[in-house]
């Protein structure tokens, strides 16, 4: 029996067929969950989550990581309910050697014309995708309205553009160097929380901070419904024990930002969830 053609998985394969890891997005344009098999990185995931390829699992797992230039995986029957259900393709710049400068808006376009090397531009529903050689951290919020996404991200395939590619500029990875509040660890105003007469501050027990940081990411691998609250309230909970004494690094952060990303949730999402929730707590 014939099969209608899937736009989306001709457009897949061949940006596939050029190198280009590629995925499908659900509705949202966010990757999809990870199965049941792999909830909680129980499969081992990927590689320390830095490359993408598959796992053991054939399904659309681990997020931005599920991305692959394999004809045969993204054809295979497990991902064909996948692009059924999927609205849009998605890439991971990284992955292809590109670095992808995500301007949201007139201002931050007027921004990266002033300032940027002008190469491969993309137009998007609300700005402009500028495409550049070479990777990067990707970074969210380096300014108003722009985001750096390449290794450990996703893009929106949203077609060729126009322009020709140029290497990644110093002035963009100078944007990295210059994180949002967002990004860093709290506070460390150990004073502020720590007993008089100098007492260490509680909070730095390895063992008692590790064990939060466990059941947060827990607590988020395991929703199955309402993940932006779970995702959310889980950030709340770890700040309102940790946010004030210093006790958070980058890595617990990054690890609370996998867990959520692993569920579908966008690097922008869990951003703004990390903000609200400082904000709700006067951090």
């Amino acid at each position: 029996m014939s099969k209608t053609p899937n736009p989306l998985l001709h457009t897949a394969v061949s940006l596939a067929a050029s190198d280009v890891p590629v995925l499908p997005l659900r509705r949202g344009k966010v990757p999809f969950g990870n199965c049941p098999t792999c909830i909680g990185n129980a499969c081992g995931g990927r590689p320390n989550m830095k490359t993408p390829g598959p796992c053991q699992c054939p399904g659309v797992c681990h997020a931005w990581a599920a991305a692959t230039t394999d004809t045969a995986v993204l054809t295979s029957p497990a991902w064909e309910t996948a692009w059924r259900q999927a609205v849009a393709v998605a890439y991971h710049p990284g992955g292809a050697g590109l670095t992808v400068v995500d301007l949201d808006d007139a201002d931050a376009i007027t921004w990266a014309r002033a300032t940027l090397p002008a190469t491969l531009t993309v137009p998007t529903t609300r700005g402009e995708h500028w495409i550049y050689r070479g990777t990067m951290t990707s970074h969210n919020a380096v300014r108003p309205g722009v985001d750096i996404k390449s290794t450990m991200s996703y893009a929106r395939y949203l077609g060729p553009g126009t322009g020709r590619l140029a290497d990644l500029p110093d002035a963009v990875r100078a944007l990295a160097v210059k994180q949002p509040p967002a990004f860093r660890p709290a506070p460390r105003a150990v004073s502020v929380l720590a007993p008089s007469g100098g007492v260490r501050c509680p909070h730095r027990t390895p063992v008692f901070l590790e064990r939060g940081i466990t059941m947060a990411e827990q607590r988020i691998t395991a929703a199955r419904s309402a993940v932006h609250a779970t995702v959310y309230g889980a950030f709340l909970a770890v700040l309102s024990t940790h946010g004030r004494c210093g006790c958070l690094t980058d890595t617990h952060v990054n690890r609370l930002f996998t867990a959520a990303q692993a569920k579908g949730e966008t690097p922008r999402h869990c951003t703004d969830a990390w903000t609200n929730a400082r904000t709700t707590l006067g951090l």
